[in-house]
C-alpha cells in the first residue's frame, strides 16, 4: 500500500511545519501582532460593508480601484506597479518560484526572517545566509564577498530586520544594490509602520530593486494582504506565479474600506512606537538583560538563560519567542513583542520574576 513515505520528497518529510503555539489565555507577545482592536464604531462600520459582499463570486484577481487605493495611501512611485499576495509569505513564495531557474541560490543575512530560507527550500533553490556582525549591524564586505561567489537570483534585505530589529545602513544597502547586479533585490519591509524610514518612493530608482510590504503589523494580520512594489517588467512576470483569485474578497473589501480610515491605525503604531520606548526602558533595568536597539514593534532582548526565561514567563501566562536556537548569535535571547501598556506592565512584572 502507497504511504506518505513513497511519494512526498525526502526533505519535506525530513522538516517540521511552521510553529505557531496555542495562545489561548495568554498575553500574547510572541508574534509581533498589533494589540489593538478597531475601535468599537469602525469595528461595526466595517462589520456591516462586510455583510454586503457577494461571498458566492470569486474575488478580483487583480482588483484594480484597490491597487490605485495602496498607491494612493503609500505614495507608490508613479513608475512601479503593484501586485498583491496573500500576506507576504505567499509573496516569497512567489519570488521564489517565479527565479527558480537550474542551480539559482537565495542569499539574506542571518539571523533572518525564516520564510526565506524556507521558500528557497520549497523551489529546490540554494539558501546562501550571510551572518551579521555581533551588533547585528550588516557585514558589508561578507555580503559583497558572497554576491560575487555565489551569483544569487534573489537578495533579501529586510528593512528593519526580523528578529533583530535593526535598521540597516542605508549605504551599506546602496553597496549591496551596486554589487548585485546580477540579482533581484528585495527590500522586505514588514515592519515599516514603525521604522519611519522607507525605500518605497525610491523604489523605481533601480533596475534590480523591488520592496515589499504588508498590512498585518499594521495591525490587520486577520486579514492577510501583502504587497509588492516594483518597475513593471519585474512584477509581470512575477504574476505569472500568482494563484488565481488569491486575495479573497472579504480580505479586499476590508482592506479598502479601512484603508479610507488609515490614521486609525498609524495612530495605533504611533502609540507603540512610545510603548517601544518605554519598555526598552524598563528591561533594559532589570539587572542581566540588554536590549537591543529595534526599529521594529518588539525588541531582541539578551538574558543569563533564555530557555529559563521563557519557562517563567510561560508560568506566568506570558508568551515570548525563544530566539536562542536559531542561530549561534541569538544565544540566549528573547524577542518581546511591544503590546498595550497593560500588557508590557505585565510583561515587566514576569521578567522581575527571573531577573533578580
Amino acid at each position: 500500500m502507497t504511504t506518505p513515505q513513497d511519494i512526498i520528497r525526502r526533505d519535506v518529510l525530513a522538516m517540521t511545519s511552521y510553529p505557531v503555539p496555542d495562545a489561548s489565555g495568554f498575553v500574547k507577545l510572541d508574534a509581533m501582532e498589533n494589540p489593538f482592536p478597531l475601535p468599537a464604531e469602525l469595528a461595526k462600520a466595517l462589520g456591516e460593508h462586510l455583510a454586503g459582499v457577494a461571498l458566492n463570486r470569486y474575488p478580483a484577481p487583480r482588483p484594480e480601484a484597490l491597487i490605485e487605493q495602496l498607491r494612493r495611501v503609500m505614495q507608490v512611485p508613479a513608475g512601479c506597479d503593484v501586485l498583491l499576495g496573500n500576506g507576504s509569505d505567499e509573496i516569497i513564495s512567489m519570488l521564489s518560484v517565479a527565479c527558480s531557474t537550474p542551480g539559482a541560490k537565495v542569499l539574506a543575512p542571518v539571523p533572518g526572517f525564516v520564510m526565506y530560507q524556507i521558500s528557497a527550500r520549497f523551489a529546490h533553490q540554494e539558501f546562501v545566509g550571510v551572518p551579521l556582525k555581533p551588533d547585528f549591524t550588516l557585514d558589508v564586505d561578507a555580503m559583497l564577498a558572497a554576491i560575487a561567489g555565489h551569483q544569487p537570483a534573489i537578495v533579501y534585505l529586510a528593512y528593519p530586520n526580523n528578529p533583530t530589529g535593526t535598521l540597516f545602513d542605508e549605504a551599506d544597502i546602496e553597496r549591496i544594490i551596486a554589487a548585485a547586479n546580477r540579482s533581484l533585490i528585495v527590500i522586505d519591509e514588514a515592519y515599516q509602520p514603525f521604522a519611519q524610514r522607507s525605500w518605497l518612493p525610491r523604489a523605481d530608482e533601480f533596475d534590480n530593486v523591488v520592496v515589499m510590504r504588508t498590512v498585518s503589523k499594521l495591525g490587520l494580520a486577520g486579514i492577510r494582504l501583502g504587497y509588492l512594489v516594483g518597475r513593471p517588467a519585474w512584477l509581470t512576470e512575477i504574476d505569472k506565479v500568482r494563484p488565481p483569485y488569491n486575495v479573497n474578497v472579504l480580505t479586499q473589501a476590508a482592506a479598502s474600506f479601512l484603508l479610507d480610515r488609515v490614521e486609525v491605525l498609524d495612530a495605533q503604531a504611533a502609540e507603540l512606537r512610545a510603548q517601544r520606548t518605554q519598555l526598552a526602558a524598563a528591561v533594559a533595568a532589570l539587572p542581566g538583560a540588554e536590549v537591543f536597539p529595534s526599529a521594529g514593534n518588539f525588541l531582541l532582548v539578551r538574558v543569563p538563560d533564555a530557555s529559563v526565561t521563557f519557562e517563567t514567563l510561560l508560568t506566568a501566562r506570558v508568551l515570548v519567542k525563544n530566539v536562542s536556537k536559531m542561530h549561534p548569535l541569538l544565544a540566549n535571547c528573547v524577542r518581546l513583542t511591544v503590546g498595550s501598556a497593560e500588557e508590557n506592565a505585565q510583561l515587566v512584572a514576569a521578567l522581575k520574576l527571573v531577573l533578580r
